[in-house]
């Protein structure tokens, strides 16, 4: 037969609430009642019923990851990442995916928040830029920890794990200026992203720090999707008349966009990176899964959720309550797909 809790108390000789005080990772438990109760939960193999646990008591121990991103790498690094911090602090996971451009979209979490008794929400772009859904959240009495791009918070609303993405931008801009690329054309992602208006803010900075001319012609609008990559990628490549104008680089607002500039090059028979430099950002497994294999930026998306869920799960508990917010910087990976002009 499964152990039970009230087995463990025994084995361990404490009271059941101690037991579901140490579970739950609560701060009031002393040291060595704490190893005696988890000496006690593997000796047993205790499984803690969470579900059941949620429904029995006040406290709610479930998070939910609302989003709505077409990038399936991108989500399954998120989940990964949010689910490692819930194992290790006894918290379930809901995983809601959703329309963010849906006119009842907030009545649709509000409602699926309720019915789920849940506790926290990591919100991810693009819900983590929208002040007024993050503001009907929160009137809930739910507590979120929001995932965005940028060097600070934009508000005070919740607290915050921000990717400077304009920084990376910059310095994967310069990679190529070193190789001596001057005409960069620049394919971005969705326009409302914060992502893609830093990314494009890092971009132009580099340009300017190297006093190179900005050209807007060399500047495609597009989504975080292959095909953008295809179509924008074709576009830059047949927008001049001559070889002397045409871009020896392109930035690509992601790995994907980045893996259809490289599909489309291959269609018009140019070489990469002999003719043509090519650089992605996020470091996903598209990068690696080209050939050649892009240079990019390295963004630990999975390191980033984790430290979102964390973040929330001391914010349920009280262990944190002030505003606080932690900074990642995707760091350049140099790899095949750009070279010397």
């Amino acid at each position: 037969m499964k152990a039970t809790i009230n087995d463990v108390a025994k084995h361990a000789g404490v009271s059941i609430k101690t037991v579901s005080r140490v579970i739950n990772n609560e701060p009031s438990v002393r040291q060595i009642t704490r190893d005696k109760v988890q000496d006690a939960v593997s000796e047993l193999n205790y499984q803690p019923n969470l579900s059941a646990r949620n429904l029995a008591g006040t406290k709610s121990y479930s998070i939910a990851y609302v989003y709505d991103n077409p990038n399936a790498y991108y989500i399954i690094d998120m989940q990964e990442g949010i689910l490692s911090a819930c194992k290790e602090q006894g918290f379930e996971l809901l995983i809601h995916p959703c329309d963010s451009k849906k006119e009842n979209i907030t009545e649709e979490i509000t409602s699926m928040l309720k019915h789920s008794r849940t506790a926290g929400l990591v919100l991810t772009p693009p819900f983590s830029e929208m002040p007024d859904f993050v503001n009907s959240m929160l009137a809930l009495d739910v507590k979120v920890v929001r995932i965005m791009s940028g060097d600070e918070a934009p508000d005070q609303l919740t607290p915050c794990v921000m990717v400077n993405d304009r920084e990376a931008a910059q310095t994967i801009t310069q990679h190529l200026i070193d190789n001596g690329h001057k005409k960069i054309g620049f394919i971005a992602g969705d326009a409302e992203h914060m992502s893609t208006i830093e990314r494009y803010k890092g971009y132009r900075r580099a340009l300017k720090a190297n006093d190179i001319e900005f050209d807007k012609q060399l500047v495609i609008e597009g989504d975080y999707s292959f095909e953008s990559g295809v179509q924008g990628a074709k576009k830059l490549m047949s927008n001049n008349t001559t070889q002397d104008s045409l871009p020896t680089a392109i930035f690509s607002c992601n790995d994907e966009i980045a893996a259809g500039a490289l599909f489309a090059a291959r269609l018009m028979d140019i070489s990469i990176p002999e003719q043509l430099s090519i650089v992605g950002f996020e470091n996903s497994p598209f990068s690696r899964q080209t050939w050649p294999k892009l240079t990019t930026a390295d963004q630990p998306n999975a390191e980033i959720a984790q430290d979102a869920a964390s973040l929330l799960i001391a914010q349920i508990r009280k262990q944190e309550n002030k505003i606080t917010l932690s900074q990642y910087i995707p760091q350049l990976v140099v790899r095949d797909s750009t070279a010397e002009h």
